[in-house]
């Protein structure tokens, strides 16, 4: 059996861009949510997953972190990191102006990351979320009229949409990272990429009521020379007052100084999981022009 791929859907999405990017050559299949797309990694549906983790602008993707916290066990193989840009999409009969656009659906971090554009140019539009931007074109496609949709270019291709205004995200040094996971020990296809550089993603929890517990924590961290790119506490959903730490380390997973940090945060009381190890790729303009050109 070839080598599936699931991802965020329905096509037109940037999580299909960035499978499109590294993974053309293989067979992938779309799931209308992320903890679908999870499910279907963990039942061996699929052989990878691709889901959005962070957003520059509006930060983590909180569904996709406590969801494998909380639900699937799935270690994260791989990054893949999209350049985001925010276009207007209308249906090619629309003839109008921005005021004549009654609505405009996307995924919620879309519209906030065209947050002023909307509030200085399109008051009185109403907003409508989607579970993605690949959906929201789907719509615009099949319903036509006053409407419009914020997705990508490769949206406007996939269901033939007129690009209405270029670019009208809030801040141009906009980026997604997008998570590879995956159950089974297989070869990564991406491997045959560049990677730009290597993390690894630990989950850590502290101790209650244990003060200066957390600058402990970095502590182990600091003393060993080792940076952290992000930290970011996220609710146990056990109780008020409960959390657990996500923190990014530029390095990939050694025998040294990574057990070593786990056994000093053991004696502070700590608990230490491992999230993942994995190289980090960044999907060049002239890939996703090529990906867009294809689709047009």
């Amino acid at each position: 059996m070839s080598y599936q791929v699931g991802y965020l859907g329905p096509k037109g999405t940037f999580t299909k861009m960035a499978v499109d990017g590294f993974f053309k050559d293989y067979e992938s299949r779309s799931y209308e949510t992320i903890p679908e797309c999870m499910d279907a990694v963990e039942n061996g549906e699929v052989d990878a997953g691709v889901v959005p983790l962070e957003n520059a602008i509006e930060g983590t993707v909180h569904l996709t972190i406590d969801y494998l916290i909380h639900q699937v066990s799935l270690p994260i193989i791989g990054e893949i990191i999209v350049p985001i840009k925010q276009h207007l999409l209308v249906h090619p009969d629309f003839d109008g102006d921005l005021g004549d656009i009654d609505i405009i659906y996307s995924h919620s971090h879309a519209i906030a990351q065209c947050h002023q554009f909307i509030h200085k140019n399109m008051k009185d539009s109403r907003i409508s979320y989607t579970s993605s931007t690949g959906q929201a074109a789907q719509l615009i496609s099949e319903k036509g009229g006053n409407i419009a949709a914020i997705g990508n270019e490769l949206a406007a291709g996939e269901y033939g949409l007129k690009i209405f205004k270029q670019e009208i995200h809030d801040y141009p040094n906009n980026h997604t990272r997008f998570a590879v996971i995956q159950k089974e020990k297989k070869r990564l296809p991406m491997q045959d990429f560049q990677p730009q550089n290597y993390k690894t993603t630990i989950m850590v929890t502290l101790p209650r009521d244990y003060a200066g517990a957390l600058h402990q924590v970095l502590s182990a961290f600091s003393w060993r020379k080792m940076n952290l790119s992000k930290i970011e506490s996220r609710p146990m959903k056990t109780g008020l007052g409960n959390y657990f730490f996500i923190i990014d380390v530029d390095q990939t997973y050694d025998q040294v100084l990574f057990p070593g940090v786990q056994a000093e945060l053991e004696a502070l009381g700590c608990s230490m999981k491992v999230l993942g190890t994995y190289p980090s790729f960044l999907l060049s303009e002239e890939i996703i022009k090529n990906i867009c050109d294809h689709k047009s």
